[in-house]
């Protein structure tokens, strides 16, 4: 028996895994724990159900995902539209550092994940999927590139990209706090500032009041979508001239970017990003649902030993690299302890992973006004300045 779902059912079916994954989370504290999405949760457990049916031959479904790349190019828009330069300003020295540290991260993944695929006898570009695409850039990086790739002819992609920054998430959580715990205790690091945390979150609260209206949220949809048609044709006028893939979604991200800039030295507060995270959270939720619950658990299951190999094998580096050369980069004091903490989340995982690691942190051993400022500007925008160029160039290289 076939069930075949159109494209509007496939939505609702995406939205209501997204809602049932929110709910586990707070009924299961594990999983919020180690910072799973709610996506990975509803989806995961959907693509088991569907796996299962197929399995014992009581039903085959089948999705009409067609609406996916929608919104995956809205939340990549998103995402570079909070790239403001200003940011970079406010992190000083240490920004830079620890942004460069993540551009050397997407390498040194890609290389790891590239070198072992060939020792274990994988295509060479799965590698990549076990690289920085599921590692660095977690379940929103892993679809994007894993589309890409499966239109390359490369089978099984999607699947193993996203089951691989499963593993990534899970890893990014459970390492974290121990390393930085290490280094606090080896080297009896101690806060460097006294502010009570009440003032930071103060700080956070400020601008929040700011009015919004229908017509400044469609002003943020009208930045969002010319940036979004703009990059993603200049992006296939690139890719035709070069011969250089470059996907849709990558070229409007970095539109975005540039618009992003502009607008903010012609006419401050012009992009509202409030109105531009909730957009940027809600269809990031969507597309990574509908990711995850399409994915065919039986076609990775053949990978399975392999890719945890390399996952193993990528914990173990960002682990040592975090240790023995970050942190020692970053001052060697408390404020690089938590940022280590917030490397190895978002450097197997995802930002949130980091902030997670660096609250739970700062929860036992005090506060870190630096490492919160530093960690959620590169990981959240910056770092794919550099990541997805490597990862570009990485695909077009073994193509």
């Amino acid at each position: 028996m076939n069930l075949e779902l159109n494209q509007i059912t496939t939505v609702f079916l995406a939205v209501a895994l997204l809602m049932i994954g929110g709910l586990l989370l707070n009924k299961l504290p594990f999983l919020k724990r180690f910072c799973i999405p709610a996506p990975v949760v509803g989806g995961l457990l959907f693509a088991i159900l569907v796996t299962v049916l197929k399995e014992t031959g009581l039903v085959t479904i089948t999705l009409d995902t067609s609406l996916q790349s929608l919104f995956m190019l809205t939340f990549f828009t998103t995402v570079g539209l909070g790239a403001s330069f200003k940011l970079v300003k406010l992190g000083g020295k240490l920004l830079v550092i620890y942004w460069i540290a993540c551009g050397f991260l997407a390498l040194a993944q890609n290389l790891i994940g590239i070198s072992l695929a060939k020792v274990l006898g994988l295509e060479p570009l799965l590698g990549i999927m076990v690289g920085a695409v599921s590692m660095e850039g977690g379940h929103g990086a892993a679809t994007a590139f894993g589309g890409t790739l499966e239109e390359l002819g490369v089978q099984s992609a999607l699947s193993v990209g996203l089951a691989a920054a499963t593993f990534g998430l899970v890893a990014g959580g459970l390492v974290g706090g121990p390393t930085v715990k290490y280094l606090v205790t080896k080297y009896k690091l101690k806060p460097t500032e006294s502010e009570e945390r009440d003032e930071v979150a103060a700080a956070k609260k400020t601008g929040e009041a700011d009015s919004m209206n229908s017509q400044r949220f469609m002003t943020q949809i009208l930045i969002i979508t010319l940036c979004m048609a703009a990059g993603s044709y200049l992006g296939e006028l690139f890719s035709k001239a070069t011969g250089f893939v470059l996907p849709s979604y990558v070229g409007a991200m970095f539109l975005a970017v540039i618009v992003r800039n502009i607008l903010d030295s012609v006419k401050k507060d012009t992009v509202d990003m409030k109105s531009i995270n909730l957009i940027g959270d809600v269809t990031l939720g969507i597309f990574l649902s509908m990711a995850l619950m399409s994915i065919k658990l039986w076609e990775v299951a053949d990978l399975a030993l392999p890719m945890l190999v390399i996952v193993f094998v990528q914990v173990i580096f960002i682990v040592l690299f975090s240790i023995f050369v970050l942190f020692k980069l970053l001052g060697k004091n408390y404020d690089a302890a938590v940022m280590v903490g917030g490397f190895t989340g978002h450097g197997l995982g995802a930002t949130p992973n980091a902030m997670a690691n660096m609250s739970a942190i700062t929860a036992q051993f005090g506060p870190s006004r630096t490492a919160f400022l530093i960690v959620p500007i590169v990981g959240a925008f910056l770092i794919d300045v550099f990541a997805m160029p490597i990862i570009i160039t990485s695909i077009n290289l073994l193509k």
